[in-house]
């Protein structure tokens, strides 16, 4: 599969998911939640997958880490944010379940 024909299906899985959960959530919940609907029309999903790098011949298991990898092929960096009346970043918060579970 083109990874024009991945990234459209993973554009549809995340307007399905912006429509029904909308923001303000973490980056945490539309990861799973993306994840699955991929993984439920046929992909191959890793999640948080550790990317090497090297600094100066140091070399770093885990660089960083990529949301989600896609096929092998696609890479999705998951980003949640709202922005409030005066244009300002807020940070998401839990809006969904009332409480901020302890």
């Amino acid at each position: 599969m083109q990874i024009e024909e991945i990234a459209r299906e993973a554009v549809d899985c995340g307007y399905r998911i912006h429509t029904q959960l909308g923001p303000g959530l973490l980056e945490s919940v539309y990861e799973v939640v993306l994840a699955r609907l991929l993984n439920d029309r046929g992909f191959f999903i890793e999640r948080q997958k550790p990317v090497p790098i090297v600094f100066e011949g140091l070399h770093f298991a885990e660089g960083f880490r990529i949301d989600l990898l896609v096929e092998n092929t696609l890479v999705i960096e998951i980003k949640s944010l709202e922005v409030s009346e005066d244009g300002l970043e807020l940070t998401p918060c839990i809006k969904k379940g009332g409480q901020v579970p302890s």
